[in-house]
């Protein structure tokens, strides 16, 4: 009988362990993206309130950017949104896209955090999203000059993504 009392706890230690081990794999379980190597999905957007807006053929300009979806519902958005601010200051183009979000509310996320979006539109139906493939917010495309997406990180851009995965897909977009 004794034997069958410790079962329950060690059940429990090792779902505990197994949890933990997943939680702490950075980007390692990043579904794959079947944009990337692809151009930029079409933009079914709406001006955003006090922004530029930005096109698809503004993507393609010849310089590598990120485009970022985000909104100010999203606790992993306020998680990132410093990491973004150092990329703009570095001088790193970010095209935001504010996804089903009231624009009130997005514009009062930038007034507070600091905007580091070049431009800025708004996917209110979610329609934008779903043709790139969106799974949830935040993500974040590394677009290299051509308008083609080199890389897909779903997920907030915090810790060592920076260096270890959004960086090293800029430079290979460009190559």
């Amino acid at each position: 009988m004794k034997p069958l009392m410790i079962l329950p706890p060690v059940i429990f230690a090792g779902l505990a362990a197994m949890f933990l081990f997943g939680m702490n794999r950075e980007g390692a379980d990043q579904l794959e993206s079947t944009r990337e190597g692809g151009p930029v999905p079409a933009l079914t957007v709406s001006a955003f309130p006090g922004e530029d807006g930005f096109t698809v053929e503004a993507l393609a300009d010849g310089e590598v950017k990120l485009v970022n979806f985000w909104a100010s519902w999203c606790a992993p958005c306020r998680a990132e949104h410093e990491n973004l601010m150092a990329f703009a200051e570095e001088g790193v183009p970010i095209y935001g896209i504010n996804y089903k979000d009231a624009p009130a509310n997005g514009r009062k996320f930038l007034d507070e955090l600091g905007n580091p979006f070049a431009a800025v539109v708004a996917d209110e139906s979610g329609r934008t999203g779903l043709d790139w493939g969106l799974y949830g917010v935040p993500e974040t495309f590394v677009v290299d000059g051509d308008g083609v997406i080199v890389k897909r990180f779903a997920g907030p851009i915090t810790g060592s993504i920076p260096d270890t995965i959004i960086r090293p897909a800029m430079a290979e977009a460009a190559e």
